[in-house]
């Protein structure tokens, strides 16, 4: 069974031929931009728009790794949570990319292949390409507090919904090139909801992935203004202190 969904705004046009059914979408060619070995990422040019497809097959894990077929049968998909969590993105007034067009096909209740299409977001790059090339914007402590409250502000609303993005890096983080810039988040597709205490070493786990370019580019003065960003607090209280130890130390050892 193949379970197809498209964008109303999408369905016409060279989007709409070209993303009309998961067949379709498989049959793409485009540049290569990823690969792993449970999906693959192109990026399509249609006329003067650029989309990206990310396509899953079935495999990919070893058998163990897949419960022996049974995660298949029973687990969720990363391209279903990736799909659901750009949607929980888009509610909860996060900017993120947007959906054209996802689906899977499973034959007897397991899966097979699944993909998913989002619209490129125009004149963006993300953090990590811009600490690698110094980008003189990180220099700029207007435009750096400008970014940095938003991705404090998206962060403190996940994890108020008991959401970890599980992959809160730099390189997930698009910055448009506004007077007043946009971030946006992207590929989550190992995001979920968690129930305390997991809950809690998710958030060290997402805000210590933040700091981790963040202390080699960003002043303490700026990392701290965005900790206190993320709680919403003047200054740092005793658990906030214990907190902030937690996320310099979880990366120890193993960078």
């Amino acid at each position: 069974m193949i379970d197809w969904q498209r964008n109303p705004d999408y369905a016409t046009g060279e989007a709409g031929q070209a993303f009309a059914s998961l067949d379709a979408v498989f049959a793409l060619e485009g540049e290569l931009m990823a690969r792993d070995p449970q999906s693959r990422v192109l990026r399509v040019t249609l006329g003067e728009h650029r989309y990206y497809v990310k396509r899953y097959l079935e495999g990919g894990r070893s058998l163990a790794r897949r419960w022996f077929g049974l995660r298949d049968l029973f687990g969720p998909q990363r391209a279903v949570k990736e799909w659901e969590n750009l949607q929980a993105f888009r509610r909860w007034g996060i900017p993120t990319a947007t959906l054209v067009a996802y689906g899977q096909e499973r034959r007897y209740g397991r899966f097979l292949r699944a993909a998913l299409v989002t619209d490129e977001i125009r004149n963006t790059v993300d953090m990590a390409a811009m600490a690698r090339a110094g980008d003189p914007r990180l220099g700029d402590r207007q435009w750096v507090a400008q970014v940095s409250g938003q991705i404090a502000a998206a962060a403190r609303v996940m994890h108020q919904h008991g959401f970890a993005h599980n992959d809160l890096k730099w390189r997930n983080l698009l910055v448009d090139a506004g007077e007043r810039p946009t971030v946006y988040l992207i590929d989550c597709p190992t995001g979920a909801y968690w129930w305390r205490p997991f809950l809690d070493y998710r958030i060290v786990k997402d805000l210590a992935c933040l700091d981790k370019i963040a202390k080699q580019v960003l002043t303490r003065t700026q990392r701290l203004r965005f900790y206190l960003e993320y709680v919403q607090r003047p200054h740092l209280s005793a658990a906030d202190k214990r907190q902030v130890r937690r996320i310099l130390r979880f990366f120890a050892g193993r960078e």
